[in-house]
């Protein structure tokens, strides 16, 4: 009888802790939910309102109001004139400004890139530097239209060094397969797609004297300005030296990011960035605007992110997406500019 006891006494005790850390999870999690600290709050609205389709993640837990009231505290305003091209002069300069322009222009005589790895507060970035934008254009899926492809293959095909992602593409369900795109784009000076994704940015491109423009034109007003291959997609970051004005995280939360920028002497900037991981969160506005001003960037522009932010070198992915695919470890998608010898 005292060894039943005894037993009914442990299990009694499991069941006492069991149920006490399901109260205090339950507790915590309405805490950072419900409770006065805003940043947990502000962070998961932000970041689930961004996504195509994971919105319910902020919607389950709070009202419409409540997210309105959120959302306009986090906004990016963004220059309201386009790029003025002839203030890239792409003369090269060996008088470093100081070390991040050092690290920049320091570099093998000859070569076409260098890559950067970054370690910032709460994430992990990857840096290229391309010297010569001559060498830069848009790749599309050769599919486009019916599905997308990895980048890792798009680079492949078309003998790239260097390739990251562009604009976006539909995702019904999260299930998108990258043959859709959204958002114009410009290949070789042809118009190969033409649906207009309006939120925020614009074109986002080079033309034949390779300056990359950024403008809220049309695609036929692109090619007016000389635009030979361009995305659509945004927000603007910096445009003519002068940065957007970025309130909170910039509406947009944290995520994996893309992003693309030109310095004053012509050399352009390639930033990807990990998120969704434990040790690396993710950016927002405010963290690629810093890395560009940082290398000294004189336009920049956010590209495509989340899941289909990737960066190819030499037929290889440098940084981490998420693993929805074990094979590939990135997702199809629509576009992207790569770079060629």
């Amino acid at each position: 009888m005292k060894r039943i006891k005894k037993k009914m006494s442990i299990k009694k005790k499991i069941v006492i802790i069991f149920s006490s850390l399901f109260v205090i999870g339950i507790s915590s999690g309405l805490f950072l939910l419900y409770g006065p600290y805003a940043g947990f709050r502000e962070w998961l609205i932000t970041t689930a309102m961004s996504t195509m389709n994971h919105k319910y993640l902020a919607t389950w837990f709070y009202s419409q109001e409540t997210i309105d009231e959120v959302l306009a505290k986090h906004t990016t305003i963004e220059p309201d004139f386009n790029t003025d091209t002839s203030l890239i002069n792409e003369e090269e300069s060996y008088d470093y400004i100081d070390e991040y322009d050092k690290e920049i222009l320091d570099r093998p005589e000859g070569s076409l890139y260098k890559y950067i790895k970054l370690e910032e507060d709460g994430f992990d970035a990857y840096l290229v530097a391309i010297y010569d934008p001559s060498k830069i254009s848009v790749v599309t899926s050769k599919y486009l239209g019916t599905r997308g492809q990895y980048l890792v293959d798009m680079a492949r095909e078309n003998d790239a060094v260097v390739a990251i992602n562009g604009g976006g593409f539909r995702d019904t369900g999260g299930q998108g397969d990258g043959g859709s795109p959204v958002g114009i784009i410009i290949e070789d000076g042809e118009i190969v797609n033409t649906s207009r994704y309006t939120v925020s940015g614009g074109i986002i491109g080079f033309t034949d004297d390779n300056k990359l423009f950024l403008g809220k034109v049309s695609a036929e007003e692109a090619i007016a300005n000389g635009v030979r291959d361009a995305v659509e997609f945004g927000p603007f970051l910096i445009v003519n030296g002068e940065s957007s004005f970025i309130n909170g995280n910039g509406g947009y939360g944290i995520h994996p990011r893309t992003a693309i920028g030109q310095r004053k002497d012509g050399i352009v900037l390639f930033l990807v960035v990990d998120g969704r991981r434990i040790d690396s969160m993710g950016a927002d506005m405010n963290d690629l605007t810093d890395i560009m001003l940082r290398y000294h960037a004189y336009n920049a522009a956010n590209l495509d992110g989340g899941n289909s932010s990737v960066l190819v070198i030499d037929n290889q992915i440098v940084n981490r997406p998420l693993n929805w695919d074990n094979l590939e470890q990135t997702r199809p998608i629509s576009s992207g500019f790569i770079v060629t010898e």
